[in-house]
């Protein structure tokens, strides 16, 4: 699958499990390391998730390869921080939030 093609399955995954209020109350943004954004608006009502590069509260910076591994559960989120292979910037509480959104994109 080309990088464009995962960015909008992700999209479309997590379009489905934010749903029109995903708690996060924040805007969230993943950086797929230059392959694609998704942020996530939190705080708009209904919540809404687009691939547009704007500044959020929090910014995850993660490979398509470790997000995927994250939402099939092969790789936990804080053992992808540990490893150094997902990175946060901002606010950590918002990142903190995103179990229940990862668990409902893996469907």
């Amino acid at each position: 699958m080309s990088d464009a093609a995962d960015i909008i399955q992700i999209t479309e995954g997590l379009t489905k499990a934010i749903g029109a209020n995903s708690g996060l109350n924040s805007t969230l943004k993943f950086d797929f390391e230059g392959k694609g954004i998704v942020f996530v608006d939190g705080k708009a009502t209904p919540n809404h998730v687009s691939n547009e590069d704007k500044p959020a509260d929090c910014t995850i910076t993660v490979s398509v390869d470790t997000f995927k591994k994250m939402v099939a559960r092969e790789i936990d989120g804080t053992a992808a921080f540990m490893q150094g292979k997902l990175k946060v910037a901002g606010d950590m509480s918002v990142a903190m939030k995103l179990g229940p959104i990862l668990a409902k994109a893996a469907g």
